[in-house]
């Protein structure tokens, strides 16, 4: 983790609150947020149907934020009608915000998430946040 987060601090010299030691991390590009999460720690907030040993579970998780708890839900639902595969029902998150996860089609996990700590402007970007960006 110390090293990936280095070369994404320091090497490409993405903002993030992270220090040397932390155990995950949050990057912020223009438009961009890129995350660092210890992959055991992820495949057990993705739910039972994923497991870091298994095969094709990369590490990686794509986010999708949305504006409210009702947002999470429909886009859920979206994804489900769509052909994805419901990894985790939208329930309250440890981190204090409300999310689920889907499998796409090609079985890579996507995070729905919503979190009273930033705000989406009308042209989609995220403020706010462990950053603390103001708009």
């Amino acid at each position: 983790m110390g090293r990936s987060i280095r070369f994404y601090r320091d090497g490409l010299g993405w903002p993030t609150n992270a220090a040397d030691g932390a155990d995950w991390a949050i990057f912020s590009t223009l438009g961009v947020r890129f995350a660092l999460y210890p992959r055991m720690k992820l495949a057990r907030d993705i739910g039972p149907q994923v497991s870091a040993a298994q095969p094709g579970f990369c590490g990686i998780t794509l986010a999708h934020n949305v504006r409210s708890k009702e947002d999470v839900r429909a886009v859920l639902a979206a994804a489900e009608a769509a052909g994805a595969q419901i990894l985790k029902q939208p329930q309250d998150a440890e981190w204090g915000g409300y999310s689920g996860y889907f499998a796409d089609p090609d079985g890579y996990p996507w995070e729905v998430a919503w979190g009273d700590m930033w705000t989406i402007s009308a042209d989609g970007t995220l403020w706010g946040g462990p950053l603390g960006q103001e708009e």
